[in-house]
């Protein structure tokens, strides 16, 4: 007698607790390459801070640039000394005159250029934005615009006019001292140069990065085709 046929067994079916393949291009459930920690020379905080107070203090001296363009460039508001009942008196020459207009005007105008010009040397030197580097333009605009307009009233004439008048005589025309009517004008250094930074940065910063798997992207999940 021969034994019975022993029937083959049949075809193992996939389970639900079967991993499925591996996706093309990487491995199932291969989560995405970390990025690698920064090293000593990467952007840490304490870098970026470091490099934000750098920013600060230089922008800041660099206002003493924007004093002494404005001592140089701003035009005279032109004052007359006369004697009236045996009492000095100054008064405006050009009562109509715009020059108190343009001493703000060129102040403006030349805090725009020097924030533009920071931020530009800012975006040149550290081609990305951040935080500390953006609030560091700013702070140190508004210091610089403070240090200029200082500067410009100690370096511009006296404000001692009575002195001045008596000095250069009856009728005598003499520059009034520098001042700044519009005190609005000390945003424009810090807010020029946090709008052509983001600028910058915007257009040409650099890009993120895509995450990939080992093999190439991340793998996309893998559904079962239907019956």
């Amino acid at each position: 007698m021969t034994a019975p046929l022993t029937p083959p067994p049949p075809p193992h079916e996939p389970s639900p607790h079967d991993a499925w393949p591996p996706a093309p291009g990487g491995y199932a459930g291969a989560a995405p390459a970390p990025h690698p920690a920064h090293g000593q020379d990467g952007p840490g905080t304490k870098a970026e801070l470091r490099e934000a107070a750098v920013v600060t203090v230089l922008v800041a001296v660099a206002g003493a640039v924007l004093g002494l363009l404005w001592v140089w460039l701003a035009p005279r508001v032109p004052l007359v000394g006369d004697v009236l009942d045996g009492n000095w008196v100054v008064y405006l020459k050009d009562s109509e005159g715009e020059q108190a207009v343009g001493v703000d005007g060129t102040f403006t105008l030349l805090a725009l250029a020097c924030g533009a010009v920071s931020a530009l040397a800012v975006f040149a030197w550290r081609r990305r934005g951040g935080v500390p580097l953006v609030v560091a333009l700013a702070l140190g605009g508004l210091l610089g615009s403070l240090l200029a307009w200082r500067l410009g009233l100690w370096l511009g004439p006296s404000d001692d006019v009575l002195a001045r008048a008596k000095a250069a005589g009856e009728g005598v025309t003499f520059p009034a001292p520098l001042e700044l009517g519009a005190k609005g004008a000390l945003l424009a250094w810090p807010l020029a140069a946090l709008l052509v930074h983001l600028g910058l940065t915007a257009l040409f910063g650099p890009r993120d990065p895509e995450v990939y798997g080992h093999h190439g992207p991340a793998a996309q999940p893998y559904q079962k085709p239907s019956a």
